[in-house]
């Protein structure tokens, strides 16, 4: 299914780290290489996906890399639903969302009509929004689509 995204990793003077993800590996479970983000002072990259089953596992492929300061790295994703791009950083060991003042993620599908894992959708909640519903907990597609 064709579907737009974008994830930019910010990691100050972790260009050794990244430099792994900057090359195709045809073993990856996502497809596509980061790109370094030009003449920056730190480090940034970033990667576009197409597709939704071409971006399954990148977050693992990023906790798994041996930081030097996982506490600085920043992960931004951008779905094509998204209204902003969601923040990410470790805890625990694990990328996991960290919420952005402003922001609320809504599942409005029951997984069970989905094929692939769906992230949810980032919507700005302070643009006076009052169509938005949730799925319940129980209801909500558990599997990371990243």
């Amino acid at each position: 299914m064709s579907r737009m995204a974008q994830i930019i990793v910010l990691a100050r003077y972790e260009d050794e780290v990244m430099e792994p993800l900057t090359r195709y590996d045809e073993t990856r479970t996502w497809r596509g290489r980061f790109e370094q983000i030009p003449d920056w002072f730190v480090g940034g990259w970033y990667i576009e996906f197409y597709r939704e089953g071409q971006r399954r596992g990148v977050l693992k492929d990023l906790e798994s890399l041996p930081w030097n300061n996982p506490e600085c790295v920043q992960v931004m994703l951008h779905d094509e639903e998204d209204d902003c791009f969601g923040l990410w950083m470790f805890r625990d060991g694990a990328l996991v969302e960290v919420g952005v003042p402003g922001t609320e993620r809504f599942h409005d599908a029951p997984p069970s009509w989905r094929t692939s894992p769906h992230p949810g959708v980032l919507f700005r909640t302070d643009l006076g929004r009052t169509d938005l519903e949730h799925s319940p907990e129980h209801a909500q597609d558990p599997r990371l689509s990243w």
